[in-house]
């Protein structure tokens, strides 16, 4: 019985995959006109990311400081977790604001 509901489905899937395709309007994901402005388009995602993961790193130092329980070694550790997530996040800010005036000056 389930070969024959794979068979089904798979065929079902196999019909259905021209129509579903010419519904779809493809459109540019990317939207740029110029060299330039994908490679700004990628240092912004890629700053985005980092800062996703500072603010992880942000969580992850309370979680550790929280959950110590007056384990100084714990305590030290969340410290230093939240030390180094703020020096990443000077030197993201720093880059993005050096690339932005770098692009300002190519413009």
């Amino acid at each position: 019985m389930q070969k024959y509901i794979k068979k089904i489905l798979l065929s079902l899937t196999l019909l259905a995959l021209p129509y579903s395709a010419s519904a779809v309007a493809l459109t540019n994901p990317i939207n740029v006109k110029t060299p330039e402005d994908l490679i700004a388009n990628i240092i912004k995602f890629i700053l985005g990311i980092t800062g996703s993961i500072a603010l992880l790193l942000f969580v992850y130092g309370g979680f550790l400081w929280m959950t110590s329980a007056g384990n100084s070694e714990q305590v030290t550790k969340g410290k230093n977790v939240f030390i180094w997530a703020t020096i990443g996040l000077i030197v993201i800010f720093s880059s993005y604001a050096i690339l932005k005036e770098v692009f300002k000056v190519l413009n």
